[in-house]
């Protein structure tokens, strides 16, 4: 069977054994919206649990308006003109108005990408300015939560007087599901306040995985975080496999989510009847496919439908490389992950980015892993406790070859976007 990955910006089309195919797991088809721009009007005027945007930016002096960085697929050029339009039709002045990047620890989005990111009118006409997460002084101390997480906030987004959010609602490997909270811890938070709340206490917790919100301590706890910075009101979206709107959801910072939650749930999960041994997948394309940090979401996405010692198969373009300097050391500065694992638990270690190599742990302790990509060469990717492949038909050639003449093969196309699960078929 011929199938197409999600793969850098154009996919890569890959030939697999039909008879070995167990399975295609993708997000089910949601009706796209005819006009997403009426669609965001229209949730702006009549939103979950709060009053209409207009009504609450009345009589404010400054608002600040969080988006999502160049790692997420968001609609912002139809999302951030209706919501500007409201708020200059409330009279909040447009010199008071910042649109800042939610960034986390990522690297800032300026020039080219800042217009890819909220377009050239809007980059040329509103401020439009970055989260450093690294720089502490940028941020205000709200306290210490009961779990000890320090909450550090971007000053930026604390001094307005009318607090946005906007974002997409998809799976996520730690929080459940990205969007609501999510824009504000991590994405406006400092990394005093990052490293506690992604450390081990909280991502060894079996509920701290994606599709899980009720007793996941990673959720419960930046939600927590959001509700000490404040937001006024959220905007987030939902989409289908060619990135189109299916859903626009308006208002309450968590009932809006939680809205969200409920419509993309129906969408995104795919059932296999019992685990395989190879599972082919990826990490969902550009703009998310671009680091090998981002594409560990790929990885733990699988883990749900691959057996114990079975193979994940993953392409990614990985067109920026690994991922920051502080990721990359952790490569180096450990000969295994094993020695990781054992340094970061005894709670005396600690580098930026950490999070994503307990995250390829969790990964290495169930299945191996062969990397397919054009962004690294073969040396460099075997440095990262995973194997190199030239090609996806050569990586489940190896492992079906390994794993005997019974072995099955899932393929999810769209990686950490869909929600995979074994469902038992009844008798």
């Amino acid at each position: 069977m011929r199938l197409e990955l999600d793969y850098g910006r154009s996919g890569l089309e890959v030939e697999l054994p039909d008879d070995r195919l167990a399975g295609v797991l993708q997000t089910r088809d949601a009706q796209p919206l005819d006009d997403p721009q009426d669609a965001i009007r229209h949730a702006l005027q009549n939103p979950t649990g709060s009053a209409p945007l207009v009504e609450l930016a009345r009589g404010k002096a400054s608002a600040c308006v969080v988006i999502c960085d160049i790692t997420r697929p968001v609609p912002n050029q139809q999302i951030l003109p209706e919501i500007l339009a409201t708020l200059s039709e409330a009279g909040v002045p447009q010199d008071q108005t910042t649109i800042l990047i939610a960034t986390g620890l990522h690297r800032p989005n300026e020039g080219d990408e800042l217009v890819e990111l909220v377009g050239e009118q809007i980059a040329a006409n509103y401020r439009c300015e970055n989260h450093h997460g690294k720089v502490l002084e940028e941020h205000t101390f709200l306290g210490t939560t009961e779990r000890g997480v320090p909450a550090w906030i971007d000053s930026r987004y604390l001094d307005a007087e009318l607090k946005i959010t906007t974002g997409l609602i998809e799976p996520h490997l730690m929080a459940g599901y990205s969007g609501g909270r999510k824009l504000i811890c991590p994405g406006l938070a400092a990394l005093e306040t990052v490293k506690i709340w992604h450390g081990p206490d909280f991502l060894e917790h079996p509920k701290a995985d994606q599709g899980f919100l009720d007793g996941n301590p990673v959720h419960e706890e930046n939600t927590r975080i959001a509700r000490m910075a404040g937001c006024d009101f959220i905007v987030n979206v939902t989409l289908d496999k060619q990135r189109r709107v299916t859903s626009v959801v308006a208002g309450d910072m968590e009932q809006a989510f939680l809205e969200g939650v409920a419509f993309i749930e129906q969408h995104v999960k795919a059932p296999l009847p019992e685990p395989v041994d190879v599972v082919v997948t990826s990490s969902a394309g550009y703009p998310l496919d671009t680091t090998f940090y981002q594409a560990v979401k790929g990885l733990t996405g699988a883990l749900p439908v691959v057996k114990q010692g079975g193979t994940i198969v993953i392409a990614a373009s990985l067109a920026e490389g690994i991922g920051s300097p502080e990721f990359q050391s952790l490569f180096t500065e450990n000969a295994s992950l094993e020695e990781f694992m054992e340094r970061i638990l005894g709670q005396d270690y600690f580098v930026m980015d950490q999070w994503q190599l307990e995250e390829l742990a969790k990964v290495r302790r169930k299945a191996k892993v062969k990397f397919v990509t054009d962004g690294l060469p073969a040396e460099t990717i075997n440095g990262l406790f995973v194997e190199s492949s030239p090609s996806v038909e050569r990586a489940v050639a190896d492992s079906l070859a390994e794993y005997g003449p019974q072995a099955q093969v899932a393929v999810i196309p769209q990686g950490p976007y869909v929600l995979p699960t074994v469902e038992h078929l009844a008798s």
